[in-house]
């Protein structure tokens, strides 16, 4: 061959070349472009696992952890990198009966630090000596449990009291009817009886009302001294019959949202509170100010006080830190449970504080109503001290002092 014919072949050579890499490289792109991008489905299925709010780990045929999530590890279901021994158990029964089955994989002890306390696992069967086991903390519904059975108790210990004693008063007037004396003192006791009975029943429905319900959807701007005036206005009675003498700070013009008969209740209670567990003579006061976006209405006494370790128990339904002053007084062990309630409905919350042997101050705190006009209008209050000397009102002086919050607690 000559020269020439050589060179036109190697450069048909090198063109044919360039002309199917081409083509191949432009193959390879749009089967790189056909194929689906992001994760694959092992890594969803991982994401899935992971993410998952029950505890999930995954044994071979010996029991030897395979997989497991973080939830798993916050169960208990494993603990340096082994499975919980029920668990290992329970997989084996699986694997021979290829049947699932539950299995409690509570904590048995505790690890020092916060814990579920009931743990419900389902192991299933995944074939070839695999096994899956699913964990749910079951802790919450145990808990509701218990304080369902607590409540019906409660509950029918507090109806069957007052009813009882009606019963057995009913059949006194039936035995005294000649006395006109006597029968008049018991109709007096079984007019108590059912007054305290229709006020249990009453408070019941409403504490059902209230826990049944989110924040308050409808709400309507409140005036904070109107509430005062009204829930004084309740308490007024069984304070003048107690001899306490209520005190209350001037006007504050603040202005909340929300339900007032909801707030005047809520009010009440504490008042009432206040003045049954109070000694004769002593003040109860009320302050009110504007604090970080919360109007705090505070309900201070000089009453006995509430130990510390019964501090958190007080808004329970039917605990009474002092059961003998409570039930001579007509208490059903509802009221701050309400307020507990009324408060939370509106965004807000309820704190306490106290000394035994001094008192207590329960402070109720409402989201603020954002006013439309100049802020300089709501005045924001500052709690008097109480060695100032009160205005004077039929009942009512203008005193009071906020001692639940830090830069005010302690200074009864």
């Amino acid at each position: 061959m000559t020269t020439p014919v050589v060179l036109l072949t190697a450069i048909g050579a090198l063109v044919v070349g360039a002309v199917a890499g081409f083509l191949a490289a432009r193959a390879r792109a749009r089967r790189e472009a056909a194929r689906p991008t992001g994760p694959t489905v092992a890594e969803l299925l991982e994401r899935l696992i992971r993410s998952s709010n029950n505890g999930v780990i995954v044994l071979n045929r010996f029991g030897d952890l395979v997989l497991h999530n973080p939830r798993a590890y916050e169960l208990g279901l494993v603990r340096v990198n082994q499975a919980d021994p029920r668990a290992r158990k329970a997989a084996e029964q699986v694997v021979e009966t290829d049947e699932p089955m539950e299995v409690d994989l509570s904590p048995l002890e505790s690890r020092g630090r916060r814990q579920p306390e009931a743990v419900l696992g389902e192991v299933r069967p995944l074939g070839d000596g695999f096994t899956v086991v699913e964990a749910v903390d079951h802790s919450e519904a145990i808990r509701l449990e218990a304080v369902r059975r607590d409540f019906v108790a409660n509950v029918s210990h507090e109806l069957k009291t007052p009813v009882g004693a009606i019963a057995l008063l009913t059949e006194a007037v039936l035995d005294a009817a000649e006395d006109v004396e006597e029968v008049r003192r018991f109709g007096g006791k079984i007019l108590r009886e059912s007054t305290r009975l229709g006020q249990l029943v009453t408070e019941l429905i409403a504490l059902s009302r209230l826990q049944g319900a989110e924040r308050l959807p409808d709400l309507n701007v409140v005036e904070v001294d109107a509430v005062v005036r009204e829930a004084l206005g309740r308490t007024t009675l069984s304070a003048e019959s107690a001899d306490i003498t209520i005190t209350t700070d001037t006007a504050s013009g603040l202005l909340i949202e929300g339900d007032r008969t909801l707030l005047v209740t809520a009010l009440s209670n504490l008042l009432e509170n206040a003045v049954a567990y109070s000694s004769a003579g002593s003040p109860v006061s009320i302050s009110r100010r504007l604090a970080d976006g919360m109007v705090e209405i505070a309900v201070t006494d000089r009453g006995i006080g509430i130990a510390e370790d019964e501090q958190q128990r007080v808004f329970e339904r039917f605990y009474r830190a002092d059961k003998a002053r409570s039930r001579a007084t007509g208490g059903t062990g509802l009221g701050l449970a309400i307020v507990k309630h009324v408060a939370a409905n509106h965004g807000g919350s309820v704190g306490l504080w106290s000394r035994p042997g001094t008192g207590s101050t329960f402070t109720l705190r409402i989201p603020a109503h954002v006013r439309t006009e100049p802020a300089d209008t709501a005045r924001k209050a500052a709690p008097a001290r109480p060695d100032k000397t009160p205005e004077r009102t039929p009942r009512l002086v203008a005193t009071g002092q906020e001692v639940s919050s830090p830069d005010h607690g302690g200074n009864l």
